[in-house]
């Protein structure tokens, strides 16, 4: 049997015990165990792995590309696997956390739904925890994000907190008195489906005039490349760029002229600004919070893009002028936000492996024997 077969069985044999303890504990952070745990962060094309110790600091970090979104959900599992075993040789890891952008269900164990994946309705974190030695947690990217930039980043300090993260499209996340608000299906924070434009641009969920239809990603690189396609004056510097392959029109290369000064660029990042400030007014009439954290791939236009919503938001607030406006901010955690965030939240199941094994142990040593899985457990991957 080869190593990667024969640890994957063991592990097998170990989350059995596993799923005899609670699954639905709550612990705070402030009394989760301090011990290093790995996160992983699923995209639609990366998944990246890191183990996190309870600072959020990354003490080694993993990447690799998804695997074809038409292929099995087993491979994209296969490399979770990988990835948590190779970081696992080195470390000694005591939980794992996956953040999966698409939606969890409230027992954070099925992703019922990813729109860049094959998952529909998979239960994720048992067949991990039947393959891995350690407790798995299963939470929607966003939401881990969310809580990484509250324990650590731009949200430190605040109470009620807004995450939005602006990437292909829009994910969020909702965090109060330091709790992540996930709803009664586990589905809350999905703003980018809120519609905002009746009758508008056509959405992949099957609605149409969506908030990530105006504001993400997507839409930035729709517009630059419906310009360019049209041979508008105004787009002339990104077709040169791209030597006329409009197809190579990308978020990061319009971010970038738009440093560089094309005016084009700062206006399509302006536009995608005023629609993000209109979004989170109508998040502010709802939710009331006291910070907005604006994070995603989008965001690093910084404040080409933030400072647009901001005014946006202050124009289209409800009862503005007589309420206490929210912060805006840019996340500070960057691209390693979800991995980080969804490392810690996996520290609060951390404890539930600690107290199995060690039952296990003195279970064991009373009958005068030490299995593999106990005394491995106890002294860690060497």
């Amino acid at each position: 049997m080869s190593l990667y077969r024969e640890r994957v069985h063991r592990g097998s044999a170990r989350a059995t015990v596993l799923r005899t303890v609670g699954t639905r504990e709550r612990r705070s952070h402030l009394t989760a165990p301090r011990v290093p745990t790995v996160g992983i962060d699923i995209g639609g094309t990366k998944v990246m792995a890191g183990v996190v110790d309870a600072d959020g600091n990354i003490l080694e970090k993993l990447r690799t590309e998804t695997p074809d979104k038409s292929k099995s959900p087993k491979v994209v599992e296969d490399t979770i696997t990988e990835l948590v075993l190779d970081l696992s040789d080195r470390h000694d890891v005591h939980a794992v956390g996956i953040g999966a952008a698409g939606w969890v269900d409230a027992d954070r164990n099925r992703v019922l739904f990813a729109p860049h994946l094959s998952w529909r309705n998979e239960p994720l974190r048992d067949r991990l925890a039947e393959r891995l030695a350690v407790p798995v947690m299963v939470d929607n990217d966003a939401n881990a994000a969310a809580w990484a930039e509250w324990r650590f980043g731009a949200g430190r300090g605040e109470d009620h907190l807004v995450m939005i993260t602006l990437g292909t499209g829009i994910g969020g996340a909702i965090l109060e008195d330091g709790q992540v608000k996930r709803g009664k299906y586990g589905v809350a924070g999905e703003f980018g489906h809120m519609q905002v434009v009746p009758a508008g641009h056509r959405c992949p969920c099957g609605n149409r005039g969506c908030w990530e239809q105006y504001s993400s990603g997507n839409a930035l690189v729709r517009e630059a490349r419906e310009l360019a396609a049209a041979e508008s004056p105004v787009a002339y510097g990104i077709i040169d760029r791209v030597g006329g392959n409009i197809s190579e029109i990308t978020g990061p290369l319009i971010t970038e002229l738009a440093r560089e000064g094309d005016a084009m660029c700062v206006e399509l990042l302006q536009d995608i600004g005023q629609w993000l400030g209109v979004g989170i007014a109508n998040l502010a009439a709802a939710l009331d919070p006291s910070c907005f954290v604006i994070g995603g791939g989008v965001s690093a236009a910084d404040d080409l893009l933030i400072g647009p919503a901001r005014d946006a938001f202050r124009r289209t607030l409800t009862g503005r002028g007589y309420r206490p406006e929210a912060r805006i901010v840019k996340a500070q955690l960057g691209p390693e936000a979800g991995m980080v965030g969804a490392a810690d939240l996996a520290r609060l199941v951390a404890r539930r492996f600690r107290r199995a094994n060690r039952r296990r142990v003195e279970r064991y040593e009373r009958a005068g024997a030490t299995p593999w899985l106990a005394s491995r457990g106890q002294a860690g991957r060497q």
